[in-house]
């Protein structure tokens, strides 16, 4: 596992009027602190990498489809460094996984339907100086290969 990833197996409590999923308490261990919540989208086969963050801790979790997050370790000082992981987040496997700070991260639905996933972020996104940096999701130096099944 990437130094300082942190993984929260999430449940899935169904009635007979749907369901319900708890995804991130501020009385959780892996809470950090509340920026914002948003949602983002990508259709069957949909790659969205590769970005990472200087101060933003991010809590992903996919609430509708299926989705591969995969994250690479660049920092250099890490004990994980040139690392990468792969987790599938689904309603079928409910997770939520934090990514902390200067950790490339991006996601490809895997599903037959649209993959729907909340991030809940640490830091409210600040449109005039944003702490985003991208790498194209396929030319860029990270060994990995979003086409494998």
């Amino acid at each position: 596992m990437i130094n300082g990833v942190k993984i929260k197996k999430l449940k899935i409590i169904p009635d007979s009027r749907g369901r319900l999923m708890e995804i991130l308490r501020s009385d959780d261990k892996i809470f950090k602190k509340f920026g914002q919540v948003y949602m983002t989208t990508a259709k069957p086969g949909v790659v969205k990498a590769w970005h990472w963050h200087k101060l933003q801790t991010d809590n992903f979790t996919c609430v509708f489809g299926k989705m591969r997050l995969v994250l690479y370790d660049a920092r250099k000082n890490s004990p994980t460094y040139n690392k990468i992981n792969e987790f599938e987040v689904s309603t079928e496997k409910p997770a939520l996984i934090q990514i902390p700070p200067h950790i490339y991260h991006g996601f490809k639905c895997i599903g037959t339907k649209e993959a729907i996933v909340i991030n809940t972020v640490t830091r409210p996104y600040n449109r005039k100086h944003p702490d985003e940096y991208r790498l194209d999701a396929f030319d860029n130096g990270i060994n990995y290969d979003w086409s494998k099944p």
